[in-house]
Order: C-alpha cells, then sequence, then structure tokens
C-alpha cells in the first residue's frame, strides 16, 4: 500500500483521491478551507440555496465513470440528474430570442430558422457537423489521455475543419471562433451564440482557435444536466464516495512546502509545521500556488508552461425572491452583451465606467432551494476582468445593477420581486479556491499555439503530479473529473499509462 498526500479537496482532488484509494492506496487530503468542493460552493441564507460555482453539467458519463469504478453505487443512486430542457434561451442583442432543446441537433436547427430567419438553423447545423468532426479528433488526447510528451502537435494543428473562405482574391479558412461567425454563421445573432461558450470561460473569440467550437459540441451532443439540489450535491457524492472509500480528509489545513527526499517528493509541510510522509504527492492548485510550495522548476523549457497571470473571473449576483417561478420557466437564459465590441475589450483591461456583459440567468425549479413555493432563487453570473476593484466596491455594486437589468429579460417583474441580493465578485473566489483574483480556467483547446493547452499531470519533480482545472485537460467539471483519472493511472500503472480505453 503506498501513501498519497493530495493538497487540495476540489473536484479533480476528489476524483484522484476515490479512484487512488480503490487501487489500494492510502490517500491522506489536506485542504486549507474547512469544505470540499473548490469552486463548487453553495451559498445559504434566509432558506434560500445557490450554487455559487457551476450551475449545469454536460459530459456526465465522466462522473458515472467515476462513480462505476469507485464503488456498487452508480451515479445515478447518489445524485438525482434531471436533464435541462430546453438546454437554454438566448436573448440577442436586436431583442430577438430562441430557446433551444436540449440534445437534439433537428430541434435547434428548426428552432433557429424559426426565430432567426430561414438559412439560420442550417447554417449552424452545419457548423455541428464541422465541430463534431473537431471533437472526435481531440476527444482522446485532450481529454482522455495524458499530455503527449510531442504535444507540439496538438498546438500546430487546427482540427476544424474549416470551409474555405474568399476574401480579397484569396482563399481563406477561419482559424478562430470570430472568423466562424464571420465568414460561416454570417448572422451576429449566430456568433454571438457561438462567442457566448468561449466568453463563459474568460476567452476571447476573437484570438481562441477554431478548435473551441467542441464548446458548443459538447452541449448539444451529450445535453446540459442539472443536479436536484444543486452541483454541490454532485461535490457532496464525491465526497462521500471518498470517505467510504476510506480516504482521510483534514480540513483547515494549509499544504506550505512540497517535502523532497532523493530526489523525489516525499511529502508535504503544513502551516502548523506538521510533516506528512508520501511516496506521492498530487497538488489540486493553481500553478502559482504549486510552485511556491517547492523550490523546484517543475517544468523543462520545452513543456507547456503555466499561464499565471490573472485571468477573467466569474462575476455572479444571488437573487432572493419572493413570489413563485412562473408555469414555463426557462431553467438557463443567457442574456447577450448589447455592445460585443466593448464586452470583448473589457475582458483585457476594466473601463472607468463597467461594460454590461453577456449575462447567464439560472432559474433551477428546485424546492431544496428556496424556502416555500412563493419563493425562488436566482443566479446571475458574467465573466468580467480580474481585479480586486470590483470586491465589496461601489463599481462591483454598480456592475450588479447592470446584471439584474439584464436579467430583466428572463424574469418577469423582477424588481417588484427582489428580496435581497447578494453579490460574489472573483475576490470571493480566489479566497474559496487559491486562483488568482478567482480567474476562470478553460478547458485545453487545440492549435493556437499551444497557448491554450495546461500543463501535463506529471511534473519534472519526480512524484509530484497535478490534478484539477489548472492542469491538463483544464477547467470545467468534466475535464476536472478527467484530471483526476488521469492522475490515478499514472501513479498506479506508471508512466507507460496510456488513458481510458
Amino acid at each position: 500500500m503506498g501513501r498519497i498526500v493530495v493538497i487540495g479537496a476540489g473536484m479533480g482532488a476528489m476524483a484522484a483521491a476515490a479512484r487512488l484509494a480503490v487501487a489500494g492506496q492510502r490517500v491522506v487530503v489536506y485542504e486549507r478551507a474547512e469544505t470540499y468542493g473548490g469552486g463548487v460552493r453553495r451559498f445559504e441564507r434566509d432558506g434560500f440555496g445557490f450554487d455559487t460555482g457551476p450551475g449545469l453539467l454536460t459530459l456526465p458519463a465522466v462522473w458515472r465513470d467515476l462513480f462505476i469504478k469507485t464503488g456498487k453505487e452508480p451515479l445515478e443512486e447518489c445524485v438525482e440528474l434531471v436533464q435541462v430542457d430546453p438546454s437554454s434561451r438566448h436573448v440577442f442583442a436586436d431583442g430577438t430570442a430562441v430557446a433551444l432543446p436540449n440534445a437534439s441537433r433537428a430541434g435547434v436547427v428548426a428552432a433557429l430558422d424559426e426565430a432567426l430567419g430561414a438559412g439560420a438553423g442550417g447554417r449552424w447545423g452545419d457548423f455541428l457537423v464541422r465541430a463534431r468532426e473537431a471533437w472526435d479528433r481531440t476527444r482522446r488526447p485532450l481529454l482522455e489521455e495524458p499530455l503527449w510528451p510531442n504535444w507540439p502537435v496538438l498546438a500546430d494543428r487546427e482540427p476544424y475543419p474549416a470551409v474555405p473562405h474568399k476574401r480579397l482574391l484569396r482563399t481563406r479558412r477561419a482559424a478562430t471562433l470570430a472568423e466562424i461567425g464571420a465568414w460561416e454563421l454570417r448572422d451576429p445573432r449566430l456568433t454571438a451564440l457561438l462567442e457566448s461558450y468561449a466568453l463563459a470561460y474568460g476567452l476571447d473569440p476573437r484570438v481562441t482557435p477554431a478548435s473551441a467550437a467542441v464548446l458548443p459540441y459538447m452541449e448539444h451532443a451529450f445535453g446540459s444536466w442539472y443536479v436536484r439540489g444543486g452541483i454541490r450535491e454532485l461535490a457532496r457524492a464525491a465526497y462521500e464516495r471518498c470517505v467510504a472509500r476510506r480516504v482521510e480528509f483534514h480540513f483547515g489545513a494549509e499544504v506550505t512546502a512540497v517535502l523532497e527526499k532523493d530526489g523525489r517528493a516525499a511529502g508535504v509541510e503544513l502551516a502548523d509545521g506538521t510533516v506528512a510522509e508520501a511516496d506521492h504527492v498530487v497538488a489540486a492548485v493553481h500553478p502559482a500556488r504549486l510552485q511556491g510550495l517547492t523550490e523546484r522548476r517543475l517544468d523543462d523549457e520545452g513543456d507547456v508552461r503555466p499561464d499565471t497571470a490573472a485571468r477573467p473571473g466569474r462575476f455572479t449576483v444571488l437573487l432572493a425572491l419572493r413570489g413563485p417561478r412562473e408555469a414555463g420557466a426557462v431553467h438557463q437564459t443567457v442574456v447577450h452583451a448589447p455592445d460585443r465590441a466593448a464586452e470583448l475589450e473589457s475582458l483585457h483591461s476594466a473601463a472607468d465606467e463597467p461594460v454590461r456583459p453577456t449575462v447567464t440567468v439560472l432559474r433551477p425549479d428546485d424546492p431544496a432551494l428556496r424556502p416555500d413555493g412563493e419563493h425562488e432563487s436566482v443566479v446571475l453570473s458574467a465573466v468580467v476582468p480580474a481585479e480586486a476593484a470590483l470586491h465589496r466596491s461601489e463599481r462591483g455594486e454598480r456592475l450588479a445593477d447592470l446584471l439584474v437589468a439584464a436579467a430583466e429579460a428572463a424574469i418577469p417583474g423582477l424588481r417588484e420581486r427582489l428580496l435581497w441580493r447578494e453579490v460574489r465578485s472573483p475576490g470571493r473566489g480566489e479566497e474559496e479556491t487559491g486562483a488568482g483574483f478567482g480567474g476562470v480556467s478553460a478547458p485545453s483547446l487545440a492549435a493556437g499555439e499551444g497557448r491554450f493547452l495546461h500543463p501535463a499531470n506529471t511534473t519534472r519533480f519526480p512524484g509530484l503530479y497535478r490534478a484539477g482545472g489548472w492542469s491538463h485537460p483544464g477547467g470545467g467539471l468534466p475535464h476536472t473529473g478527467m484530471s483526476g483519472a488521469l492522475v490515478a493511472g499514472l501513479i498506479v500503472e506508471g508512466p507507460e499509462f496510456r488513458g481510458s480505453q
């Protein structure tokens, strides 16, 4: 039996811990916060409950696999999964709106044709076919396998089969999401729909590679799912599975150093001076924090290097409303920005006055998240520049006002129903997850010269591994779950491990 220390109790960390424990390892988790889940948190007040991290789940097969591999009870016996239909409603800058059926390409095509005009659905449907080809080409190397040693192959090759486009007597192919929108979708509303999937991760579609077409494809192919009681219930189930497999948790326990012996990671030291020895150390923390835990350089010059710069973060407003949720209300509405150019510029530098961003409105029909049937809990969120000035400031309140105003397009009589609101800036995310200013980590993407990949799960410090959203294969619940599976495989089977088959 080996001894494994895991730093952090986020979703990727718990996915690794449960698999390692089933493989016969003794696993101890040290988490500096007082609870598990990382960014998958819940806020409660006056009988209202809110998910403060992700609100929906795509690709639930990743978590089904974890529960199948680590115990007799499948995922559906531990949480209740509900397929959300429609998957989302989009309100565009010109006031047009469309509800997109869940996991139905034909239904989406018909809905877009009806709402945006004949031909719009066909262009989106053709795009999804090309996006599927990009998914098929990148699924294994970017989700199911450890990062290839020859990763520049992924960085240099664009897997999205762009349509040839003649421009100024030259034939060109879309290399970015923005170019897909301009050259293939040819409708500002379809472009906004496409780009919203990148914006949700703080990615600028003007420079995000066309391979990010896999983001909308995942939703359309595998559906959007809600966990009854909130996504926090998925974290609770993962934690309980770890405990059932005898994983040992220590909360309020901050790791301050990774220890070395005979050239290998040999354990950790805690803030109180306690030393925990280990055969392997798994770090599920932000790369800047991980580098601060060891004097070792963790990557060779030719490796994918961690991006420790501040990334855009998630700004959230939690609304407690009087009055019941109206019949036919949509679970998720995306209210697009009125000025897309200003929104994109604001991702990189904060203006004196907040710019109204694209806002996601989540209205789960869930009795567990409200005091009774005469009230409703709602979560508004947007991705904004990472800056400390938003934290409990007047400017942050003005931005919250913009989100509430946008949400009126999704919630009838919102202002009259509002009891109170709780504003959570990206700085709150930093406090809870350790990510700089609460930055959002995106899934790994091919092409883009490797700037959209994440560091490998192994490091050049033997015995030290990376898991979670800041390592391969990146952020998002499916990807963090796979990071745990990859780390467990590398520890149990060794460097020859090549992923699930």
